[in-house]
């Protein structure tokens, strides 16, 4: 079962931004999690939200800036004023980051596509990606179907994965379509679904795990992976109960 780091330790230091993946791979974890989103000027940034307010101190839709707009904001204060020099990253800045910390694990990259589509996203980052070897492993995830498809189609090697929320019908979808190798449910249908997730066909990684109680209960299901705000709490706590 493999700690990933959601959001990078989104816990500790403001989401998805250098420090927080920075952190992650100081902690150890043995995935990084993080969510793409295209810009007026088709730039891809790293950012959970389709707006910019939650977690800078601007506001508006991520497709309606430029990069250089994006910039321009504080990404950290929110969450801490000793942060209030921190950035909106690129996801070609994050991968520097894990090139320049020698970072071995996996990335798993989450397409926020499901409300807004940001039409070639998919081939933007496909071409970032395999623009070289990286020293990492890297998945790609979504809540929509259709990238899904779209990213299965121009990298048909690559490990897809499905987000879950609260659809019944998610997990249908995934065992519909063989390239899908795995679900991401919230913990609690994780939970709900005790029974079936041990011999479940595909890969299950539940979110967000953040108490060790909460930890060995998964643990005991078997699952593959599990996503946390706090990387180094929850892989001491896997550690103590292996």
């Amino acid at each position: 079962m493999k700690i990933f780091a959601h959001r990078g330790a989104s816990g500790t230091r403001p989401e998805n931004t250098l420090p927080s993946f920075a952190e992650a791979i100081r902690a150890g974890a043995e995935g990084i999690e993080l969510d793409v989103q295209l810009t007026k000027d088709d730039e891809i940034i790293v950012m959970h939200d389709e707006q910019v307010n939650r977690t800078t101190n601007g506001k508006g839709a991520i497709k309606d800036k430029a990069l250089a707009e994006i910039k321009a904001l504080n990404a950290g204060s929110w969450f801490d004023e000793k942060y209030e020099s921190t950035k909106v990253p690129t996801l070609k800045e994050v991968l520097d980051l894990l090139i320049a910390r020698n970072y071995r694990g996996i990335l798993e990259i989450e397409f926020k596509t499901n409300v807004e589509e940001y039409p070639g996203i998919e081939e933007k980052v496909a071409n970032l990606m395999t623009s070289q070897e990286w020293p990492f492993t890297y998945w790609y995830c979504s809540l929509n179907v259709n990238t899904l498809e779209r990213i299965h189609k121009i990298e048909p090697k690559i490990r897809i994965d499905l987000v879950m929320r609260n659809s019944e019908e998610a997990p249908t979808m995934a065992l519909d379509r063989s390239y899908i190798k795995g679900i991401h449910p919230r913990i609690d249908w994780t939970l709900d679904h005790d029974a079936e997730v041990p011999n479940y066909p595909i890969d299950v990684r539940p979110w967000t795990i953040n108490d060790e109680e909460t930890l060995i209960k998964v643990m005991d299901l078997q699952v593959a992976g599990v996503f946390t705000d706090y990387p180094e709490k929850i892989l001491s706590a896997k550690r103590r109960n292996q």
